[in-house]
């Protein structure tokens, strides 16, 4: 007899995971509890480590935010989430100073364009990996480099959004 385990497939990254033992989540990101609750536990580790913090947690945030589109997740987000990863994987802007640069994208932008999200087969990598990394600050460049690869059909549109307010 073989005992078959229920699996979840989160919808935003296609993350596959054992189904249950999640927190609870009000899903306003397009992601399975499952994988909220990994996300949960990564930046809980940052938090955690002032080094992880001031290093990565933008990009984790920020990578995390658009990998998982659509849903209640509405454009606005995605946008400035966009906007994020930019600023620090071509501009460099450092993470600390990034939250005043999207701020100020929040204040001025009033109709937040759609940007058609990568297909979902887009996505080499997803929260697991950084969960599992041994190397987390590696980790999270990785694969946030990936993510941000991943949307580059409309990175035109986020430099114009970006360069247009700040």
């Amino acid at each position: 007899m073989t005992s078959h385990l229920a699996e979840s497939q989160c919808p935003g990254c296609g993350l596959l995971m054992p189904a249950g033992n999640s927190i609870p989540y009000d899903g306003y990101f397009n992601a399975s509890d499952e994988c909220w609750s990994l996300f949960t536990e990564v930046i809980g580790r940052e938090f955690s480590n002032a080094v992880l913090f001031g290093q990565v947690h933008h990009l984790t945030v920020e990578a995390y935010a658009v990998q998982h589109p659509g849903g209640l997740h509405p454009d606005k987000s995605i946008d400035i989430h966009l906007a994020g990863l930019y600023l620090m994987m071509e501009r460099n802007v450092a993470p600390s100073d990034v939250a005043p640069c999207m701020q100020k994208l929040a204040e001025r932008v009033r109709d937040w364009p759609h940007l058609d999200p990568p297909p979902p087969d887009a996505w080499k990598q997803t929260i697991f990996d950084v969960a599992m990394a041994d190397d987390h600050v590696a980790a999270v460049r990785e694969w946030s480099a990936g993510v941000w690869a991943a949307w580059s059909s409309q990175r035109d549109r986020v430099v114009a959004l970006v360069d247009a307010l700040i």
